[in-house]
C-alpha cells in the first residue's frame, strides 16, 4: 500500500466533535532522565552508558553531553508550576537508574530515591499524575562493562531495580511503564551503533532485544509483588507504521521483515508468549535462539500488564533492495554504515511524501490512528500515546516570544488521529506530546528542538510556545479546532 496524504485523510468531524476524548482522558507531555536532569554527577549518580558516549568525540553531534542538560534536576519546581499552568493532568518521566542504584546492583542511594519522592509529590500537590519509566536507555556504565544488555544477567539487575523502585515510590505513583522504546535501545545502541554504548554486532543486539524483553517480563514480576493491586504496568514501544512502498511481492516481503524485526520480536513474546517463526528464520545466521532462549522465559516474558503505550512519529516505508539500489536509508534512525535492522539487509528505505520535520521525519496522522486501531484488534489492551511530537527550528522573536504554529498543527493532526482511533473503537486512554522542553536529543545533542517549551541554553530560562498554548487550549477544552497560528 501506499502512504496517503494525511492532509486529505484527517477526519475534520472527529477534530471538532465535542466529547471525541473520554471522560478521565490523561492530557500529558513526555521527558526522559539523562535529557533533562543534569546534576550527573551528584549526590551518588554515577555514569550511564549515555554519559561514556556522550563524552567519546564524534559520538554527539557538537561535542554536547547530558551534563547539565536542563537542570530539571535543581528547577523542578518551577517545572511542574509550567506544566500546571498548561493544565496538564499527567507527566510521563523516567527514572535514573545510575541516580537510584549507582552500579546497578545492591542498595538504592536514598538521595536519588529523594529527587523522585519530592519530584511526584510536587506533582499531585499540584493534581498532574505521575507516570514513571522505569528505563529510558540510561544503562549503568557498570553494567554495560559487564556485557550491558547482550547479557542475561542485566535482565536480573533489572528486575532487582524495579522492585528498589516500586517499594521507595509506590505509595505515589500508580502507573509504571518498564522500557521505553527496547528497539532503539537494542539495534540503535548495539547495532548500528548510533546510540549509547556505540556497539555494532547484529547478533549481540538481538541478544540484548531478548534480555530486555526477559528484563520486562522479570520487572512486570517485581513491580507486581511490590505494587498495590491498584497499580497500572505498561510497557512503552515505538512499534513502525510499516508500508510497502508497492505491492510488488518483494517489497511486501521487505514489509514483513521490517515488521517483524521492528513489531513483533516484542509483541509476540510480550502478548502470545513466542517470537514468530519468520523472525527466528530471517535472523537464524545471526544468533542461535534455541540456546539464547532457555526455558521459562516466554512465560516471564508474557506476564499480562495494564496498558500498552505507543511512541508514534512516522511512518515506515519500505521496498525490496532490488527496486530501489543505491538510496539511503530513510529510516529515521541516524546515519551509520551498520544497519539496525538486523536480518533485513535486503531492505530499502524510503522517504514517504509530504512535509517533513526538522528530522527529516515525514509528518502523517494517519499512521497513528492504523497503529492504535491495529493494536486494539491485535491485542485489546487499553492504550496510551506515551510519545508523539515533533522536532522544528524554533525562532526566538524580539520580544522573547516562540511561535512555532508547525509544531501546534502537527500535534492537533495527531490529536485527531488519535479521536479517529477512540471513534473506531480503540480504547485511547491518555496522550503525552514529546516533550515538554527543549532538552538534549541524544546523538543530536542540542541542534534538535522537540519541546513545547522553549529552553535558553545558556540562561536556561524556559518560555512556553506557541504549540504550548494551543495545547492548554486544547486540554481546556477537549476540542481541537482553534488555530495553531496566533500569536
Amino acid at each position: 500500500m501506499t502512504v496517503t496524504d494525511p492532509h486529505t485523510t484527517a477526519d475534520l468531524a472527529a477534530q471538532t466533535r465535542p466529547g471525541a476524548f473520554p471522560s478521565g482522558f490523561a492530557w500529558g507531555a513526555a521527558t526522559a532522565a539523562y535529557q533533562i536532569e543534569g546534576a550527573a554527577a551528584e549526590d551518588g549518580r554515577t555514569p550511564s552508558i549515555w554519559d561514556t558516549f556522550s563524552h567519546t568525540p564524534g559520538k554527539v553531534a557538537g561535542g554536547d553531553t547530558g551534563d547539565t542538560a536542563v537542570d530539571h534536576y535543581h528547577r523542578f519546581r518551577d517545572d511542574v508550576r509550567l506544566m500546571a499552568e498548561l493544565g496538564l493532568t499527567s507527566y510521563r518521566f523516567s527514572l535514573s537508574w545510575p541516580r537510584i542504584q549507582p552500579t546497578g546492583r545492591g542498595p538504592a542511594v536514598e538521595r536519588g530515591l529523594d529527587f523522585y519522592r519530592a519530584l511526584t509529590d510536587e506533582l499531585l500537590a499540584h493534581g498532574i499524575t505521575p507516570v514513571a519509566t522505569l528505563y529510558h536507555w540510561d544503562l549503568p556504565q557498570h553494567l554495560e562493562d559487564a556485557g550491558g544488555w547482550p547479557q542475561r544477567d542485566t535482565a536480573h539487575r533489572f528486575a532487582d531495580y524495579a522492585q528498589i523502585a516500586a517499594e521507595a515510590l509506590g505509595d505515589r505513583i500508580g502507573i509504571w511503564t518498564t522500557l521505553n522504546e527496547p528497539w532503539c535501545s537494542a539495534f540503535l545502541g548495539y547495532a548500528s551503533g548510533v546510540h549509547a554504548p556505540g556497539r555494532t554486532d547484529p547478533g549481540d543486539s538481538l541478544r540484548a532485544a531478548h534480555h530486555l524483553n526477559l528484563g520486562h517480563g522479570l520487572a512486570v514480576g517485581a513491580l507486581r509483588a511490590a505494587l498495590p493491586a491498584s497499580a497500572q504496568i505498561a510497557v512503552s514501544l515505538n512499534l513502525h507504521a510499516v508500508r510497502a512502498h508497492s505491492e510488488h511481492p518483494g517489497d511486501l516481503d521487505a514489509a514483513r521483515r521490517i515488521e517483524a524485526v521492528g513489531n513483533r520480536i516484542w509483541t509476540s513474546p510480550m502478548f502470545k508468549g513466542r517470537y514468530d517463526e519468520d523472525l527466528l528464520a530471517d535472523t537464524a545466521h545471526l544468533v542461535d535462539w534455541d540456546t539464547l532462549v532457555r526455558p521459562g522465559d516466554l512465560a516471564e516474558i508474557s506476564r499480562p500488564i495494564d496498558l500498552l503505550g505507543l511512541n508514534y512519529y512516522n511512518p515506515t516505508v519500505v521496498s525490496s533492495l532490488d527496486n530501489a539500489k543505491d538510496l539511503p536509508r530513510h529510516d529515521g534512525h541516524g546515519d551509520s554504515t551498520h544497519s539496525p535492522w538486523p536480518g533485513a539487509d535486503e531492505v530499502a528505505f524510503h522517504l514517504a511524501p509530504g512535509e517533513v520535520t526538522a528530522m527529516n521525519w515525514p509528518i502523517d496522522p494517519t499512521g497513528l490512528s492504523d497503529s492504535l486501531l491495529h493494536l486494539h484488534r491485535e491485542f485489546g489492551l487499553p492504550l496510551l500515546v506515551t510519545e508523539n511530537g515533533a522536532a522544528f527550528d524554533d525562532t526566538v522573536e524580539a520580544d522573547g516570544s516562540v511561535h512555532d504554529p508547525q509544531r501546534a498543527a502537527y500535534i492537533q493532526g495527531h490529536l485527531g488521529a488519535v479521536a479517529d482511533a477512540i471513534a473506531g473503537g480503540a480504547d485511547v486512554r491518555g496522550y503525552y506530546c514529546w516533550s515538554l522542553m527543549d532538552n538534549f536529543e541524544w546523538a543530536y545533542g542540542y541542534e534538535k528542538r522537540f519541546g513545547m517549551i522553549h529552553v535558553d541554553y545558556d540562561t536556561l530560562v524556559r518560555t512556553p510556545k506557541t504549540s504550548a498554548r494551543w495545547y492548554a487550549e486544547a486540554i481546556r477544552t477537549g476540542r481541537l479546532d482553534h488555530s495553531t497560528d496566533q500569536r
